[in-house]
């Protein structure tokens, strides 16, 4: 997710490190199942968090 910087964990980029945290909260949450997509389309690399709680 965001053109993979998400992956690079010296990246400190508010956006890069907001989206880290949403993910991190999210898998820490026990009512919610949810996964990480990256895509790769048009715009390069991409991706979503899908969730759903349970």
């Amino acid at each position: 997710m965001r053109a993979g910087r998400v992956a690079d964990a010296d990246n400190a980029d508010p956006d890069v490190v907001g989206t880290r945290a949403v993910a991190e909260l999210v898998g820490h949450e026990p009512r919610v199942d949810a996964t990480v997509v990256q895509t790769v389309g048009t715009k390069g690399y991409d991706g979503f968090l899908l969730a759903v709680v349970r």
